[in-house]
């Protein structure tokens, strides 16, 4: 019996990469296909690699060759990289994910679908239920451009979905991502000197640790389920607690005045804060993640808290050992 032929866009990326080496060395893997305008960050041993852009409609025919069965989208862009305007982020993340489907539509074998989306389209509200499920995206007003756009991929894999109901597709709702290895907004607010709070705010905060956001990737490949599943570690941490355990100050800022206070500390060459940043600092976000554990059948081994305590120590070993 053939094994699985597995097809990664974003393989250019930590995690692509780090999904691609694990494929690699599964039995039941037959072939691994990466698509970037990115080399890995590792060495990929028996992944085909294609320096191809999603927003490409070149990329259709090279997936009809690699006829892979499933398809993992893992290049939704979270913030703009240095250079990257918010025009290209849009272009990235839409034309790109449109691209994948139209390529995909015209490629018979494709079974699964997996797709790294974001809890961010939930947005950060005051209002928010203790934890949000899947069913709750329509609760609250889309506020952010990054809202939007996650909004607008989710309804083309939707109606993907309908159209082609012989194809899973598995939209996976991931929580802000923290760990050592990685550079995300989360890892560079608590690296700053000091921490800007929204004063008299101190909302609850939920993380998914880099191991577990691996795992759930690898899980939902192996036991797919139809629509959106969120992703996270068990729990929530209070963004001052969290401060606190990465040994930074707290620096809290009257509401009107925080950005225009953050916007200045960035052209001073401090961390850029995206407005969906702004408002998790003020609201925070936690998700329901039943659907995960019953049905994709990955439990998180870090909570919340374990994950950034395991990121605090990891910090301090690597500060540590450049010391030394």
């Amino acid at each position: 019996m053939p094994g699985r032929r597995v097809l990664i866009t974003g393989v250019g990326s930590y995690l692509g990469t780090l999904l691609a080496a694990r494929l690699e060395r599964d039995p039941e893997v037959e072939s691994v296909v990466g698509l970037d305008t990115r080399r890995p960050k590792a060495h990929l041993g028996r992944t085909e690699l294609h320096d191809a852009d999603i927003r490409d409609p070149a990329i259709g025919p090279l997936i009809e060759r690699a006829a892979p069965d499933t398809v993992v989208h893992n290049k939704i862009v979270r913030q703009p990289g240095p250079g990257m305007s918010p025009r290209a982020m849009h272009d990235i993340n839409v034309i790109g994910s449109l691209q994948l489907l139209a390529a995909c539509e015209r490629a018979p074998t494709v079974r699964t679908i997996v797709i790294r989306g974001s809890a961010g389209i939930y947005g950060s509200e005051p209002q928010a239920p203790q934890f949000l499920g899947e069913e709750m995206t329509r609760l609250f007003p889309l506020r952010t451009r990054f809202q939007r756009d996650i909004a607008e991929i989710e309804n083309y894999f939707e109606t993907f979905s309908r159209r082609r109901p012989q194809v899973t597709c598995t939209m996976l709702r991931y929580q802000p991502a923290i760990g050592p290895s990685l550079d995300t907004q989360i890892t560079r607010y608590l690296s700053q000197a000091a921490c800007p709070t929204y004063l008299g705010f101190d909302p609850r905060i939920q993380l998914v640790h880099e191991d577990d956001a691996l795992e759930a990737l690898l899980a939902a490949i192996k036991r797919p389920v139809r629509g959106a599943v969120n992703v996270a570690g068990r729990g929530t941490i209070g963004l001052g607690r969290m401060i606190r355990l990465a040994g930074r100050p707290l620096l809290p800022i009257a509401g009107p005045l925080f950005a225009p206070v953050t916007e200045a500390a960035r052209r001073l060459g401090l961390s850029a804060y995206s407005d969906d940043f702004r408002r998790l600092l003020r609201y925070g976000r936690a998700v329901d993640i039943r659907r995960l554990e019953d049905e994709v059948g990955h439990r998180p081994r870090f909570s919340t808290a374990a994950a950034v305590e395991d990121w605090v120590a990891r910090a301090r070993e690597e500060k540590m050992r450049r010391a030394a």
